[in-house]
């Protein structure tokens, strides 16, 4: 459970930090400095430096993040320079990103926009939801 966070940018991997477990429920905005994993459920927005969605997790509102894994179900849009999509997930929203992996059998409904420029990485400790709205991405 505790261990690294996938970085497909053949980076360092990053130091998983935080863990929601299986059997947590949470609501209300989660702010997370450093990396989150997600086993549980959380209704609300979520934000963090890496998101991680368990297989059996369920996230019910927007993330905004450096990177963002999904392996369960989300319910909301995500924002991330690196989006990847796993096998068997379930993702009914609108993506931002500037990368992004998409396995075969995974479900996305929704849209997508790639336009997020390399010279504007996202900034987390000065990017507030209403902030975020207002760039183009």
């Amino acid at each position: 459970m505790f261990g690294t966070v996938n970085n497909p940018k053949n980076n360092p991997p990053l130091k998983l930090e935080s863990v929601l477990g299986p059997d947590t429920e949470v609501h209300g905005p989660i702010h997370c400095r450093g990396s989150l994993r997600i086993d549980g459920r959380v209704e609300g927005s979520v934000s963090a430096q890496a998101v991680t969605i368990g297989e059996n997790a369920l996230v019910q509102g927007d993330i905004r993040a450096k990177s963002v894994v999904v392996g369960g179900k989300v319910k909301g849009n995500i924002t991330a320079e690196t989006i990847e999509i796993k096998l068997r997930s379930q993702i009914t929203g609108d993506l931002k990103t500037r990368h992004i992996s998409i396995a075969e059998g995974a479900v996305f409904d929704g849209n997508c926009s790639m336009t997020l420029p390399s010279s504007s990485p996202i900034d987390l400790e000065h990017l507030s939801a209403e902030k975020a709205d207002e760039l183009a991405l």
